[in-house]
């Protein structure tokens, strides 16, 4: 029963465990949305800003986990 309780937590701290990660996609996918629907950035250009910001976001939490 330990077992599958370990297994359990393991599981769910693929989907909560960096909670700053979380938080921070969800601005960067918020921003990005009010710039595109305010008309001020092309859909397309929105894409790209998308994409790199969340790549920038991915590589700074994998740099700060790699120095714990």
């Amino acid at each position: 029963m330990r077992s599958v309780a370990a297994i359990l937590r393991q599981l769910l701290g693929l989907f909560v465990g960096d909670a700053g990660l979380a938080v921070g996609i969800l601005a960067i996918v918020a921003a990005v949305t009010l710039l595109i629907r305010t008309a001020t950035l092309v859909p397309l250009h929105g894409g790209y800003l998308l994409l790199l910001a969340l790549v920038a976001l991915l590589a700074t939490t994998v740099v700060r986990a790699a120095r714990r």
